[in-house]
């Protein structure tokens, strides 16, 4: 193994010995490891848009294209103090205009990555998920959260909180196949999954008990691969091994999951929210599925987070660029 192959897993590696935090791996590797990714931003409008691009510009990791009304971008610039003079602005009049227009670069590979600026989630989606002029794919496109919960030792993803309301079976098979390809293509590892419920036991009376025991069998025959799949499960024995212990739980995932798949949107919402703001965990999060990574921020987002959202996508973006640029066999 290179002296470079060592440093890139020290970096990485949940149980590396190194002073960085799980966010802190993230970032130093994208640093590291991997080239600057082109990142169209789209209607960074305010501070906290313009801000965040800028600041990881500035890392090393993006290189942003801004696509917004110029007058407003350059007021928020002069306004805050930022320096824009060395990054292209593509001026449209509008947020509507901006969302289309950056799903337009991205079509004709003018960049890697997307990201939200100041717009509402749902004007940049709906461009997304045009099926004329959008970036679909054969996959089904879902949120994944990237927290750092304090005193949890993973790096734990929470799915799907943020795009799919009510996701049938086969929409909760791409969602967990898209999480587990982020958690391994960004150098985590092979994850641990929950599929989570209301209780551990599989009953008629609660349906996700029974699309969460269909999910783990299509693991079991090559639906779902990278990850190791274990549901039922409710969340203290997801989490907490002594909850698994008390329950009689034995699996490689009870108590020790990496990446927790909730029922519908609602449970995912509210379970992410309840560590942002109860447990002061911090909140990265990607749009997975599309032609590319999408960056997804909000005001709430720390600086950390919003680097690390974007090392994320940048170190996820970079794996299928090499996967693509490998010959068939």
């Amino acid at each position: 193994m290179s002296t470079r192959q060592s440093n890139e897993i020290a970096a990485i590696s949940p149980g590396a010995h190194a002073p960085l935090s799980k966010y802190e791996r993230l970032i130093t590797r994208a640093k590291q490891v991997v080239p600057p990714a082109l990142t169209v931003v789209v209607h960074p409008c305010d501070e906290t848009s313009l801000r965040g691009p800028l600041e990881a510009a500035e890392a090393g990791i993006i290189k942003p294209i801004l696509v917004g009304p110029v007058a407003k971008i350059s007021a928020v610039a002069r306004e805050h103090h930022l320096d824009i003079s060395r990054f292209e602005i593509v001026d449209v009049p509008h947020s509507d205009a901006a969302a289309a227009k950056g799903v337009q670069l991205i079509r004709e590979s003018k960049g890697e990555l997307l990201m939200k600026g100041s717009l509402h989630t749902d004007e940049l989606m709906r461009e997304v998920t045009s099926s004329t002029t959008g970036l679909r794919t054969a996959r089904r496109i879902s949120h994944v959260f990237i927290m750092d919960v304090p005193n949890y030792p993973e790096t734990l993803f929470i799915t799907d909180a943020a795009i799919n309301i009510f996701p049938d079976l086969d929409a909760k098979r791409d969602i967990i196949q898209n999480a587990i390809d982020l958690f391994t293509q960004v150098g985590l590892g092979v994850p641990r999954v929950a599929i989570l419920s209301a209780v551990e036991t599989v009953t008629s009376k609660i349906p996700s008990t029974i699309e969460a025991a269909a999910l783990c069998k299509m693991a079991d025959r090559g639906q779902i691969t990278g990850g190791l799949l274990d549901g039922p499960l409710a969340f203290d024995n997801a989490i907490d091994p002594e909850a698994a212990r008390i329950k009689g739980i034995r699996s490689e995932v009870a108590g020790r999951a990496q990446i927790l798949v909730v029922p519908d949107l609602e449970a995912g919402n509210m379970l992410a929210k309840n560590l942002i703001f109860m447990a002061k965990a911090d909140s990265a999060g990607l749009v997975l599925g599309a032609r590319v990574p999408i960056i997804l921020t909000s005001r709430a987002d720390s600086v950390r987070a919003r680097m690390a959202s974007c090392a994320a996508a940048v170190l996820f973006a970079d794996s299928r660029r090499r996967k693509a640029a490998l010959p068939a066999a």
